[in-house]
C-alpha cells in the first residue's frame, strides 16, 4: 500500500507518469468518468480549506466515486477527544482512501501508521503539502514544457509556507534549477531548507526586494503572509502587505515568466495582474483537479486503458 506524505514519496519517473495521466485526463475527461465507480474517499479536514478540499472531492466525484468526511473537526468525534490514529482506524472501515489536513506537523504520518487504506497528506502544519506541490509541478510543466533548467523565485512567507518548502524539495531533484528567495528577514526560508540545498549543491540567492530580481525569473511563486501562523497580531499587520505584485512590477518580468500562487490570495497580488496572460494561478487550480484524479488512481492501483477499460493492480503497485 502506498501513501503520499511528501513529494519525495514518489520518484521523479513516477511523478512524470502521474503528470502524463493528468494530461490525458485533461484531454479525455470522459474516459475517466467511471474509473472509481464504487470507491469511497474520506476527507478528514481538521483545518479550514477551500481549494484543497473541494479539488480533492471533485477529483473523486469526476471519476464516479463518492465522498464522505468532515470539513470541521468540531463536527467529528475529535471534539470528544478522539485521537488521529483512532479516527483513521475507524475511517479505514468505511472508505477506500483518505485525505487528511491537520494544523500539526507529523499528523499525516500518525494517520499513515494507523491506516489500512492509502493516505493523502493535504497539509500538516508548516511542514508539507504534497498535493499542492504536484499541482505546482504539473502547472510549471504545462506552461514551460519542462521541469529543469530554470530560475524559480519564491516570494512572501517562506518561513511558514508549507507549499514553499514542499516545492523547493521537489524541484531540487530536477537538473539546472536555481532558486531566488524573496522575503523580509522575519519570514526568510528556514535553515533546514538552506542546509538541504547546500548539501545538494543547488544554487540559491536571498533578497528582500522583489523589484531587484523579477527580471531574472522564469517562475514567480507568490505566497500570502499567513495570519494563522503568527503568535501576535502586530507582527502580522506589520508584514502582511510587505509585497504587492502590481502591473508596474510585472513590466520588469520576462514575457514568458509565469506567476503562480497556492491561494487564497489576500493583497500580495493586485487584481489588475489577473488579466496578464502570465498570471497562471487560476489555471493552477484547474490543474490541481487533474493531478489529484491521477494521484487517486495511482494510490488505488487503478489503470484506465486506452480503450476505456479499467484494470485494478492492487497490492500497492502503482499502475503507471
Amino acid at each position: 500500500m502506498r501513501h503520499i506524505l511528501t513529494p519525495l514519496d514518489f520518484s521523479v519517473s513516477e511523478l512524470d507518469a502521474i503528470f502524463d495521466i493528468a494530461a490525458d485526463i485533461e484531454a479525455n475527461p470522459k474516459k475517466y468518468a467511471d474509473a472509481c465507480h464504487g470507491k469511497k474517499l474520506a476527507t478528514l479536514f481538521y483545518e479550514p480549506s477551500t481549494r484543497t478540499r473541494l479539488s480533492t472531492e471533485t477529483a473523486m466525484l469526476n471519476m464516479g466515486g463518492s465522498v464522505m468526511g468532515f470539513s470541521d473537526a468540531n463536527s467529528s468525534s475529535v471534539s470528544k477527544g478522539e485521537s488521529i490514529a483512532d479516527t483513521i482506524r475507524t475511517v479505514s472501515c468505511f472508505a477506500d482512501i483518505a485525505a487528511i489536513r491537520h494544523p500539526k506537523e507529523g499528523a499525516a504520518m500518525v494517520a499513515k501508521q494507523a491506516s489500512r487504506i492509502p493516505v493523502i497528506n493535504c497539509g500538516d502544519g508548516g511542514h508539507q503539502h504534497p498535493t499542492q506541490t504536484l499541482t505546482d509541478l504539473m502547472t510549471i510543466r504545462s506552461l514551460k514544457k519542462r521541469l529543469n533548467n530554470m530560475t524559480i523565485g519564491l516570494c512572501g512567507d517562506l518561513k511558514f509556507g508549507r507549499t514553499v518548502h514542499s516545492l523547493i524539495e521537489a524541484m531540487s531533484r530536477y537538473p539546472g534549477i536555481r532558486f531566488i528567495f524573496i522575503s523580509p528577514n522575519e519570514l526568510r526560508i528556514p535553515d533546514y531548507v538552506i542546509d538541504m540545498l547546500d548539501e545538494k549543491g543547488i544554487p540559491y540567492e536571498e533578497y528582500i526586494r522583489l523589484d531587484d530580481v523579477i527580471g531574472r525569473l522564469d517562475i514567480l511563486y507568490m505566497t500570502r503572509v499567513q495570519r494563522e501562523r503568527f503568535f501576535n497580531e502586530e507582527d502580522y499587520i506589520r508584514l502582511k502587505d510587505f509585497y504587492i505584485l502590481t502591473r508596474k512590477i510585472m513590466r520588469r518580468a520576462k514575457n514568458d515568466m509565469f506567476v503562480l500562487h497556492p491561494l487564497p490570495r489576500v493583497n500580495e497580488i493586485s487584481v489588475e495582474v489577473d488579466s496578464d496572460p502570465r498570471a497562471a494561478y487560476f489555471r493552477q487550480v484547474q490543474y490541481g483537479v487533474y493531478v489529484r484524479m491521477a494521484l487517486i488512481l495511482a494510490l488505488l492501483g487503478i489503470k484506465v486503458n486506452d480503450d476505456g477499460s479499467i484494470t485494478e493492480e492492487g497490492g500497492g503497485k502503482l499502475p503507471l
